[in-house]
């Protein structure tokens, strides 16, 4: 199968799996709302267009918006990451690494600390910005810091829940063209 063919479908299940799963839990103590949808960005290829990975982050954003009534909340947030990632990933590996290993960034690929170090530091920003945004008033920051953490938590629980249940070939970037 194509990777066009494999990240298409990605997008879809996320998506999916986003507004008709997680959505519909009721919030836990007004503080933990689960979120993975954005593992989709920071799965796609080491090698994309950054133009395109914007693109991809806008369009994943827009399309939760969309379902969730949120005008522009998951975009700004999406497309946000999306430009932190290829930073991030200059930061957490060298160069000659990505180019001769692995496709897509993985446990695997990365190894644990950094491929952890990437999940967290992501999933923090995305939800630091994205309560930053919904709430967009300072009167409580212990309500703030707590529904950060208890989202941020929650969510890379599901995200490592979904690594090891979602195991994903390891495919060499030679192998991937």
């Amino acid at each position: 199968m194509s990777r066009l063919l494999i990240n298409i479908i990605r997008f879809i299940l996320f998506i999916l799996v986003q507004v008709f799963v997680l959505n519909k839990i009721p919030p836990l103590h007004q503080f933990i709302i689960p979120y993975l949808y954005f593992l989709f960005i920071l799965w796609l290829p080491f090698t994309i267009n950054r133009f395109l990975l914007l693109l991809a982050g806008f369009l994943l954003g827009l399309t939760l918006d969309y379902f969730t009534q949120t005008p522009g909340l998951h975009a700004a947030c999406c497309t946000l990451i999306a430009y932190l990632r290829p930073f991030l990933l200059n930061l957490l590996l060298p160069q000659d690494a990505r180019e001769q290993s692995y496709a897509e960034p993985s446990i695997r690929s990365m190894g644990w600390a950094p491929y952890s170090l990437y999940i967290v530091l992501l999933t923090a920003i995305h939800h630091i910005y994205l309560v930053l945004i919904e709430w967009l008033q300072f009167g409580d920051v212990w309500y703030f810091l707590g529904k950060i953490t208890g989202t941020t938590a929650i969510s890379l629980l599901l995200i490592f829940v979904t690594e090891m249940l979602f195991f994903r070939k390891a495919r060499f970037r030679t192998n991937a063209m």
